[in-house]
Protein backbone atom coordinates (compact mmCIF):
# COMPACT_ATOMS: atom_id res chain seq x y z
CA UNK A 1 0.00 0.00 0.00
CA UNK A 2 0.94 3.46 -0.76
CA UNK A 3 0.70 6.94 1.48
CA UNK A 4 2.31 10.28 0.90
CA UNK A 5 1.86 13.22 -0.58
CA UNK A 6 4.01 13.39 -2.85
CA UNK A 7 1.04 10.99 -4.79
CA UNK A 8 0.84 12.53 -8.40
CA UNK A 9 -2.64 12.53 -9.53
CA UNK A 10 -4.17 11.26 -6.38
CA UNK A 11 -7.67 11.97 -7.29
CA UNK A 12 -7.26 10.29 -11.29
CA UNK A 13 -5.75 7.35 -9.66
CA UNK A 14 -7.47 6.67 -6.46
CA UNK A 15 -9.99 3.49 -6.83
CA UNK A 16 -12.75 5.96 -5.91
CA UNK A 17 -12.61 10.26 -6.08
CA UNK A 18 -13.33 10.92 -2.79
CA UNK A 19 -11.21 8.44 -0.77
CA UNK A 20 -9.47 9.84 2.39
CA UNK A 21 -6.26 9.55 1.90
CA UNK A 22 -4.58 10.24 5.17
CA UNK A 23 -3.18 7.55 7.84
CA UNK A 24 -6.71 7.46 9.21
CA UNK A 25 -8.32 6.57 6.05
CA UNK A 26 -6.17 4.11 5.21
CA UNK A 27 -6.65 2.19 8.93
CA UNK A 28 -10.37 2.93 8.39
CA UNK A 29 -10.37 1.19 4.87
CA UNK A 30 -8.02 -1.90 6.87
CA UNK A 31 -10.98 -2.20 9.54
CA UNK A 32 -13.63 -1.97 6.97
CA UNK A 33 -11.72 -4.95 5.16
CA UNK A 34 -10.96 -6.67 8.51
CA UNK A 35 -7.29 -6.50 7.85
CA UNK A 36 -4.49 -6.70 10.65
CA UNK A 37 -1.45 -5.84 9.13
CA UNK A 38 -0.85 -3.48 5.82
CA UNK A 39 2.77 -3.48 4.31
CA UNK A 40 3.84 0.22 3.59
CA UNK A 41 5.68 1.03 0.13
CA UNK A 42 7.87 4.10 0.21
CA UNK A 43 7.07 5.01 -3.40
CA UNK A 44 9.80 7.30 -5.47
CA UNK A 45 8.90 10.06 -5.97
CA UNK A 46 10.72 11.78 -3.24
CA UNK A 47 14.42 11.68 -2.70
CA UNK A 48 15.14 9.12 -0.25
CA UNK A 49 15.72 11.10 3.33
CA UNK A 50 12.96 12.50 2.97
CA UNK A 51 10.64 9.49 1.98
CA UNK A 52 12.26 7.33 4.41
CA UNK A 53 10.87 10.16 7.30
CA UNK A 54 7.68 10.23 5.76
CA UNK A 55 6.91 6.36 6.11
CA UNK A 56 8.38 6.20 9.59
CA UNK A 57 5.97 8.91 10.42
CA UNK A 58 2.83 7.09 9.20
CA UNK A 59 4.24 4.06 10.28
CA UNK A 60 4.62 5.32 13.72
CA UNK A 61 1.03 6.56 13.63
CA UNK A 62 -0.27 3.40 13.19
CA UNK A 63 -0.42 1.83 15.83
CA UNK A 64 2.19 -1.42 15.21
CA UNK A 65 -0.38 -2.35 12.17
CA UNK A 66 1.37 -0.53 9.24
CA UNK A 67 5.18 -1.42 8.31
CA UNK A 68 7.66 0.11 6.44
CA UNK A 69 9.32 -0.83 2.96
CA UNK A 70 11.72 1.91 1.71
CA UNK A 71 13.37 2.21 -1.78
CA UNK A 72 16.50 3.47 -3.75
CA UNK A 73 17.47 4.19 -7.44
CA UNK A 74 20.63 2.84 -8.73
CA UNK A 75 20.63 5.37 -11.36
CA UNK A 76 21.26 8.00 -9.51
CA UNK A 77 24.66 6.50 -8.25
CA UNK A 78 26.79 4.30 -6.20
CA UNK A 79 26.40 7.42 -3.82
CA UNK A 80 22.71 6.76 -3.76
CA UNK A 81 23.23 3.60 -2.69
CA UNK A 82 25.28 4.08 0.06
CA UNK A 83 23.07 6.32 1.34
CA UNK A 84 20.00 4.64 1.69
CA UNK A 85 21.87 1.77 3.11
CA UNK A 86 23.45 3.59 5.59
CA UNK A 87 19.93 5.48 6.50
CA UNK A 88 18.26 2.01 6.78
CA UNK A 89 20.77 1.02 9.26
CA UNK A 90 19.29 3.74 11.42
CA UNK A 91 15.82 1.84 10.93
CA UNK A 92 15.35 -0.91 13.03
CA UNK A 93 11.84 -1.12 11.91
CA UNK A 94 12.41 -2.06 8.15
CA UNK A 95 10.29 -4.69 6.79
CA UNK A 96 11.54 -4.75 3.09
CA UNK A 97 13.29 -2.95 0.39
CA UNK A 98 11.11 -2.10 -2.57
CA UNK A 99 12.82 -1.29 -5.97
CA UNK A 100 11.09 0.28 -9.33
CA UNK A 101 12.59 -1.02 -12.66
CA UNK A 102 10.52 0.53 -15.13
CA UNK A 103 9.90 3.71 -13.61
CA UNK A 104 13.26 4.23 -13.51
CA UNK A 105 15.64 2.35 -16.50
CA UNK A 106 17.55 -0.22 -15.22
CA UNK A 107 17.32 -3.71 -14.81
CA UNK A 108 16.79 -6.14 -11.11
CA UNK A 109 19.78 -7.18 -12.37
CA UNK A 110 21.43 -4.13 -12.55
CA UNK A 111 24.93 -4.67 -10.44
CA UNK A 112 24.73 -1.22 -9.22
CA UNK A 113 22.40 -2.86 -6.82
CA UNK A 114 24.38 -5.50 -5.31
CA UNK A 115 25.24 -3.81 -2.47
CA UNK A 116 21.34 -3.51 -1.82
CA UNK A 117 20.99 -7.31 -2.20
CA UNK A 118 24.02 -8.30 -0.29
CA UNK A 119 22.48 -5.49 2.93
CA UNK A 120 19.02 -7.55 2.32
CA UNK A 121 20.58 -10.87 2.60
CA UNK A 122 22.66 -9.39 6.03
CA UNK A 123 19.30 -7.53 7.27
CA UNK A 124 17.33 -10.91 6.53
CA UNK A 125 14.84 -8.53 4.56
CA UNK A 126 12.80 -9.19 1.21
CA UNK A 127 13.26 -7.19 -1.83
CA UNK A 128 10.26 -6.06 -3.99
CA UNK A 129 10.49 -5.26 -7.34
CA UNK A 130 7.95 -4.09 -9.47
CA UNK A 131 6.45 -5.91 -12.39
CA UNK A 132 4.52 -5.23 -15.56
CA UNK A 133 3.03 -2.36 -16.54
CA UNK A 134 3.68 1.06 -15.35
CA UNK A 135 1.00 3.65 -13.96
CA UNK A 136 3.07 6.30 -15.88
CA UNK A 137 3.03 6.11 -20.16
CA UNK A 138 6.79 7.24 -19.50
CA UNK A 139 7.85 4.32 -18.02
CA UNK A 140 9.68 1.54 -20.23
CA UNK A 141 8.34 -2.31 -19.55
CA UNK A 142 11.36 -4.06 -20.80
CA UNK A 143 13.18 -3.66 -17.64
CA UNK A 144 10.50 -5.03 -15.75
CA UNK A 145 9.90 -8.09 -17.56
CA UNK A 146 9.55 -10.94 -14.40
CA UNK A 147 12.47 -12.72 -16.51
CA UNK A 148 15.12 -10.08 -15.33
CA UNK A 149 14.64 -11.01 -12.00
CA UNK A 150 15.85 -14.79 -12.52
CA UNK A 151 19.42 -14.21 -12.77
CA UNK A 152 19.02 -12.29 -9.04
CA UNK A 153 17.37 -14.59 -7.95
CA UNK A 154 20.18 -17.37 -8.88
CA UNK A 155 22.81 -14.85 -7.43
CA UNK A 156 21.33 -14.42 -4.41
CA UNK A 157 19.69 -17.54 -3.40
CA UNK A 158 19.48 -16.23 0.20
CA UNK A 159 17.42 -13.11 -0.39
CA UNK A 160 13.54 -13.26 -0.69
CA UNK A 161 12.08 -11.62 -3.49
CA UNK A 162 8.22 -10.57 -4.00
CA UNK A 163 7.37 -9.86 -7.86
CA UNK A 164 5.24 -7.21 -7.25
CA UNK A 165 1.37 -7.46 -9.27
CA UNK A 166 2.66 -11.01 -9.85
CA UNK A 167 3.97 -10.14 -13.21
CA UNK A 168 0.43 -8.05 -14.59
CA UNK A 169 0.90 -8.36 -18.92
CA UNK A 170 3.83 -10.74 -18.13
CA UNK A 171 2.00 -13.30 -15.55
CA UNK A 172 3.17 -16.60 -17.10
CA UNK A 173 7.00 -15.33 -16.75
CA UNK A 174 6.03 -14.92 -13.02
CA UNK A 175 4.44 -17.84 -12.73
CA UNK A 176 7.99 -19.52 -14.24
CA UNK A 177 10.15 -17.45 -11.85
CA UNK A 178 8.46 -18.49 -8.78
CA UNK A 179 8.01 -21.99 -9.52
CA UNK A 180 11.78 -22.29 -10.98
CA UNK A 181 13.35 -20.69 -7.70
CA UNK A 182 12.44 -21.57 -4.06
CA UNK A 183 13.36 -17.72 -3.00
CA UNK A 184 10.92 -16.14 -5.38
CA UNK A 185 7.49 -14.80 -4.40
CA UNK A 186 4.71 -13.11 -6.31
CA UNK A 187 1.67 -10.40 -4.66
CA UNK A 188 -1.27 -10.43 -6.25
CA UNK A 189 -1.74 -6.27 -5.90
CA UNK A 190 -2.02 -4.14 -8.47
CA UNK A 191 -3.63 -6.61 -11.31
CA UNK A 192 -7.32 -4.45 -11.10
CA UNK A 193 -8.12 -1.29 -13.16
CA UNK A 194 -10.79 0.89 -11.70
CA UNK A 195 -13.81 -0.04 -10.93
CA UNK A 196 -15.25 2.67 -13.71
CA UNK A 197 -13.97 0.89 -16.83
CA UNK A 198 -15.94 -0.49 -18.97
CA UNK A 199 -15.92 -4.59 -18.35
CA UNK A 200 -14.32 -4.47 -15.21
CA UNK A 201 -16.85 -7.13 -13.86
CA UNK A 202 -15.36 -9.71 -16.73
CA UNK A 203 -11.94 -8.04 -16.36
CA UNK A 204 -11.82 -9.06 -12.70
CA UNK A 205 -13.24 -12.78 -13.52
CA UNK A 206 -10.23 -13.50 -16.17
CA UNK A 207 -7.58 -11.97 -13.78
CA UNK A 208 -8.70 -14.09 -10.99
CA UNK A 209 -8.98 -17.11 -13.32
CA UNK A 210 -5.55 -16.12 -14.45
CA UNK A 211 -3.92 -15.88 -10.88
CA UNK A 212 -5.78 -19.05 -10.09
CA UNK A 213 -4.10 -21.09 -12.94
CA UNK A 214 -0.60 -19.44 -12.02
CA UNK A 215 -0.91 -20.75 -8.67
CA UNK A 216 -2.24 -24.08 -9.77
CA UNK A 217 0.88 -24.18 -12.26
CA UNK A 218 3.21 -23.48 -9.59
CA UNK A 219 2.05 -26.34 -7.60
CA UNK A 220 1.94 -24.57 -3.78
CA UNK A 221 0.82 -21.81 -2.26
CA UNK A 222 3.39 -20.88 0.48
CA UNK A 223 4.88 -17.79 -1.81
CA UNK A 224 2.02 -16.52 -2.82
CA UNK A 225 0.84 -13.27 -0.87
CA UNK A 226 -2.19 -10.95 -1.28
CA UNK A 227 -1.56 -7.69 -1.90
CA UNK A 228 -3.92 -4.66 -2.80
CA UNK A 229 -1.93 -1.39 -4.47
CA UNK A 230 -4.28 0.93 -2.35
CA UNK A 231 -5.11 3.45 -2.94
CA UNK A 232 -5.51 2.02 -6.66
CA UNK A 233 -7.57 -1.06 -5.80
CA UNK A 234 -10.02 -1.30 -3.11
CA UNK A 235 -8.83 -3.11 -0.60
CA UNK A 236 -12.15 -5.59 -0.07
CA UNK A 237 -12.16 -5.80 -3.63
CA UNK A 238 -8.69 -6.95 -3.64
CA UNK A 239 -9.30 -9.13 -0.93
CA UNK A 240 -12.00 -10.87 -3.37
CA UNK A 241 -9.24 -12.19 -5.60
CA UNK A 242 -7.94 -14.41 -3.61
CA UNK A 243 -11.38 -15.24 -1.24
CA UNK A 244 -12.92 -16.44 -4.61
CA UNK A 245 -10.15 -18.87 -5.70
CA UNK A 246 -11.12 -22.09 -5.92
CA UNK A 247 -8.65 -23.64 -3.69
CA UNK A 248 -8.90 -25.25 -0.16
CA UNK A 249 -9.22 -22.67 2.66
CA UNK A 250 -6.15 -23.51 4.22
CA UNK A 251 -4.12 -22.59 0.96
CA UNK A 252 -6.34 -18.97 0.52
CA UNK A 253 -5.39 -18.60 4.51
CA UNK A 254 -1.64 -18.49 3.78
CA UNK A 255 -2.37 -15.98 0.80
CA UNK A 256 -4.42 -13.98 3.17
CA UNK A 257 -1.80 -13.92 5.87
CA UNK A 258 0.34 -16.48 7.03
CA UNK A 259 2.94 -16.01 3.94
CA UNK A 260 3.30 -12.43 4.76
CA UNK A 261 3.83 -13.06 8.34
CA UNK A 262 6.43 -15.39 8.07
CA UNK A 263 8.17 -13.21 5.54
CA UNK A 264 8.27 -9.67 6.85
CA UNK A 265 8.13 -11.41 10.48
CA UNK A 266 4.77 -10.09 11.24
CA UNK A 267 3.66 -10.12 14.87
CA UNK A 268 0.90 -12.92 15.51
CA UNK A 269 -2.85 -12.11 14.55
CA UNK A 270 -4.33 -10.33 17.29
CA UNK A 271 -8.18 -9.87 16.31
CA UNK A 272 -10.02 -11.78 13.77
CA UNK A 273 -9.12 -10.61 10.20
CA UNK A 274 -8.96 -11.60 6.61
CA UNK A 275 -5.09 -11.04 6.30
CA UNK A 276 -1.86 -9.08 5.23
CA UNK A 277 -2.12 -6.29 2.31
Amino acid sequence: MHLTAAFPGIEEWAYRPDIDYTTKGLLADMDAARIEHGILIQVDTLPIRKGLDEARRIVSQSNGRLHLVSTVNPTLGARAVAEAIALWEKVPELAGIKLYPGYHPFYPHDRRLDPVYEYAKRRKVPILIHTGDTLSVDGLVKYCRPIEVDEVAVRFRDVSIVLCHFGETFMEEATEMVYKNGNVYADTSGLLPKPSLPFYQRIFELTRKRVETAIVLIGETDRILYGSDWPLIDLKVALRLVTELDLPKEDREKILGGNARRLFGLPPALRSRAGSS
